[in-house]
């Protein structure tokens, strides 16, 4: 007596809940992955560039202080074998002058510098972060020593006696507010992050691959 014949079983339905084990679409992942920009290696590489470059303004700095930042004017007089030196105009606001000449100065040179490495490198990331604020930092402090350096000599008692007696001469340029080489670095981090959140790329969806429906797992449903 022989079995009766069953017929084969009937192939799985291949129903819409199994599709999610689907490999994703081809240069999903690469596509991502393209759009994250270059390796750490490059952006600390690019950063070490760009704080050197922004520092190297500094000098720039340096120079137009110097050339716009008000005069405090003195005087030397003779006491007997002695010099003192004293501020002619002791209610002048020069001082601060010179302070606020570097502070609007040092803004000024924030938000171009922020601006060209926005422009130039538009992805963004920490290290190019950290190289605007510590480049600005940097070409602060150089800016006020050359400024130091070439204006009015550090030495009144000699500049005083080379003036002449009652004769008015200028007095050094000193940095009396230290916050002010700050003003640089505050306002670069700033307009960068600003120019980023407005105008930087933006993540790519990876969920958002097309008009065909996917699943909650965002591979296509067959």
């Amino acid at each position: 007596m022989t079995a009766p014949l069953t017929p084969p079983p009937p192939p799985h339905d291949q129903t819409p809940q199994q599709d999610w084990q689907a490999p994703p679409p081809a240069g999903v992942h690469e596509g991502a992955y393209e759009q994250d920009g270059p390796g750490m290696k490059t952006e600390v590489r690019e950063a070490a560039v760009i704080t050197i470059a922004v520092a190297l303004g500094g000098a720039l700095l340096g120079l137009l202080w110097v050339w716009l930042a008000p005069r405090v004017p003195l005087v030397g007089d003779q006491v007997g074998n002695g010099w003192v030196v004293y501020i002619k105009d002791t209610e002048g606001e020069q001082a601060i002058g010179v302070d606020g000449t570097f502070t609007l100065l040092a803004l000024g040179f924030g938000v171009v510098s922020a601006v060209v490495v926005f422009l130039a490198r538009r992805h963004g990331g920490v290290p190019l972060v950290v190289a605007l604020t510590a480049g600005g930092l940097l070409g602060s402090l150089l800016a006020w020593r050359i400024g130091v350096w070439l204006g009015p000599a550090q030495d009144v008692i000699a500049h005083a006696r080379a003036a002449g007696k009652g004769v008015t001469f200028s007095a050094p340029l000193k940095l009396g507010a230290k916050g002010a080489l700050l003003a640089w670095s505050v306002a670069a981090l700033l307009v960068h992050l600003g120019l980023t959140a407005l105008f930087g790329p933006r993540d790519p969806d990876l969920y958002d691959q097309g008009p065909y429906p996917r699943d909650g797992y965002g591979a296509p449903l067959a």
